[in-house]
């Protein structure tokens, strides 16, 4: 269900009320008890979805973006560093065991 902004003209009493698309809109102000509250054309809110199948990182500031990516290469020099030839095993493809 949706949050309407409302508006009185008799006495300028702004408010917001939850509901039902369906519902007719209010035409008393709670503040004067005049019937002058008229729906005001809002903006709407942002839609995020969250849960299975959406990503949090699609909706990252750029800010939090360019940090992680300072970090990403900070720390990604060391970690994708190719081996030390002493880890690997070599092999003698060119000489036979007897």
């Amino acid at each position: 269900m949706p949050t309407y902004d409302y508006k009185c003209d008799a006495c300028d009493h702004v408010w917001e009320e939850f509901q039902s698309i369906k519902a007719a809109p209010t035409k008393k102000c709670p503040k004067c008890n005049k019937s002058k509250a008229r729906r005001q054309i809002g903006g709407g809110a942002g839609l995020i979805f969250r849960g299975s199948g959406f990503y949090l990182t699609d909706y990252r500031s750029d800010s939090y973006k360019k940090a992680a990516e300072a970090d990403k290469k900070a720390s990604g020099g060391e970690s994708s560093s190719k081996p030390d030839s002493g880890s690997s095993p070599k092999s003698d493809s060119g000489k036979k065991s007897d």
